[in-house]
């Protein structure tokens, strides 16, 4: 049996080198898929905790208090808001250094 030609052999060998360098860069982002998957769901958190907290902590506060009142639920509201994006912020900040 006589041997495939060089040519035939240059070619077999650039196509397993490009298959290889895409299965390293599909390896490569895949775990940069699941870093900012991970990210994204910690800036959610940072964002959305304070801003349920304050809530809950508001209406707490208003059935505790004489009369039909929605002060305290608006205003822990507020700054539950206030501080979830102000660490929404820092978590950015932190993260693009």
């Amino acid at each position: 049996m006589k041997p495939p030609p060089a040519n035939s052999r240059t070619r077999l060998s650039a196509t397993v080198d490009r298959q290889a360098q895409r299965l390293r860069r599909a390896e490569r982002e895949r775990r940069g898929v699941l870093a900012q998957t991970a990210y994204l769901g910690t800036l959610g958190l940072v964002f959305v905790l304070p801003l349920v907290a304050g809530a809950y902590l508001g209406r707490w506060l208003d059935q505790h208090s004489a009369g039909y009142s929605i002060r305290w639920t608006l205003s822990l509201l507020f700054l539950g808001l206030v501080v979830g994006a102000w660490n929404a912020w820092q978590l950015i900040k932190r993260h693009e250094d």
